[in-house]
């Protein structure tokens, strides 16, 4: 997935941008480590350079990086664990509500998810759509233009959680 010279990764189910990591991953690709190790190393350092990454959470990275790297030398994309939310829609009271009924839904299912809510009207015309508020879960679209019940969006985070 890469958005604007981001690629993003997953660390507990939470989806992290990194700066540089296309070109890291060709970088190590080229280059003549013996190992996945010493090339796991490498990407990681060269990584660290360009992104914050908190000590507690550097193995997680790490594991994260040789996934991204055996994907790399495979040539397979390999779809990424979690959930995405997208909420689309202009600030308004609805656009709103359904911003925190989600986070609500996320908080009493206990899941992580990426949730984003998106309001430029030119991003929400990228993905086609007039009508908001608009829920998208893992770029699949759930909802649009009404605000979907409680329950309903409890049982679209659970379908897309395999809850």
């Amino acid at each position: 997935m890469e958005t604007q010279g981001k690629r993003f990764i997953w660390i507990h189910q939470a989806q992290i941008g990194l700066v540089g990591l296309d070109q890291a991953l060709n970088k190590i690709i080229k280059g003549q480590q013996t190992g996945e190790t010493e090339a796991v190393d490498a990407l990681f350092e060269t990584i660290q350079s360009q992104n914050y990454i908190p000590t507690h959470l550097a193995e997680q990275y790490r594991e994260a990086l040789r996934q991204e790297l055996r994907r790399a030398q495979t040539g397979k994309s390999g779809a990424p664990q979690g959930l995405v939310i997208r909420i689309l829609g202009k600030p308004c009271v609805s656009c709103s509500r359904l911003g925190t009924m989600v986070i609500e839904v996320l908080n009493k299912l206990n899941i992580a998810a990426d949730v984003e809510q998106i309001h430029d009207p030119d991003e929400i015309w990228r993905y086609g759509l007039l009508n908001t508020p608009a829920l998208i879960i893992n770029n699949q679209l759930k909802s649009s233009g009404r605000l979907p019940s409680l329950t309903e969006i409890e049982e679209l985070i659970r379908e897309a959680a395999l809850l």
